[in-house]
């Protein structure tokens, strides 16, 4: 059982729940009324599953919104999917907990009412195991979205046949001046769905490494296609 908690923004959200699957913990924010649809937000390295919730105010109330923590923590607050270092060669990840955390995202996911229509979201690492869950298991996503982030090379092995990726979606949005994570991984992800033939939209904003408003204005208008909300 769980206790809601009204924020000063006027915002209901739960206390800190956790999935007995998965063992992942979050924040769900409950639909205005029967759940049209569900929209999993996943924060980036070093946050928490408080760092979305100014997109997650804005999104429809139909729409039951999920904010996850990271299953690794690095101190008070901080957490993340996979450990990574940036090296002058690009980023390189722990593969192995990277993995694990794309499995428990998937066992999360199947968890829920199978029912609704639901799109998976993040920024940074959390936009990577978005499309890491949403390029091997469309079964259980309508559609995914990286937000300043990037498709690991590491998962090539797991994506899904095409034909099973004909009925999911992709945004990609991605800041010009990135100085983390690079234009050309936007890019490179651009092409990569294209040789899948999974039908997506690329935005790229005069921005670094953020989340700017016009960028979550793009994000909700495409998100009523996957979650049905026409």
């Amino acid at each position: 059982m769980h206790q809601d908690q009204q924020r000063d923004d006027g915002q209901a959200y739960t206390t800190l729940l956790q999935e007995a699957t998965s063992g992942l913990h979050y924040l769900q924010r409950a639909a205005a009324g029967p759940a049209r649809a569900r929209l999993l937000l996943l924060h980036g390295v070093g946050g928490n599953e408080t760092n979305l919730i100014a997109v997650a105010n804005q999104i429809d109330p139909r729409v039951e919104v999920q904010l996850l923590r990271a299953p690794l923590s690095f101190g008070p607050g901080q957490h993340a999917w996979f450990p990574v270092s940036f090296t002058s060669s690009g980023p390189q990840i722990d593969e192995a907990l990277a993995e694990r955390s794309r499995r428990a995202l998937i066992d999360f996911v199947r968890a829920q009412s199978p029912t609704l229509p639901t799109v998976i979201a993040g920024f940074s690492q959390g936009g990577i195991m978005s499309a890491s869950v949403g390029l091997s298991a469309p079964d259980v996503v309508s559609g995914f979205s990286i937000l300043s982030g990037r498709i690991l090379p590491e998962l090539a092995p797991h994506i899904a046949s095409s034909a099973a990726l004909a009925n999911v979606q992709g945004f990609i949005g991605h800041g010009r001046f990135d100085d983390k994570l690079p234009l050309a991984w936007a890019e490179r992800a651009q092409a990569w769905l294209e040789e899948l033939g999974v039908k997506h939209l690329t935005k790229i904003y005069s921005c670094g490494h953020t989340l700017p408003a016009e960028e979550v204005a793009d994000f909700k208008q495409w998100l009523t296609a996957p979650l049905m909300l026409d």
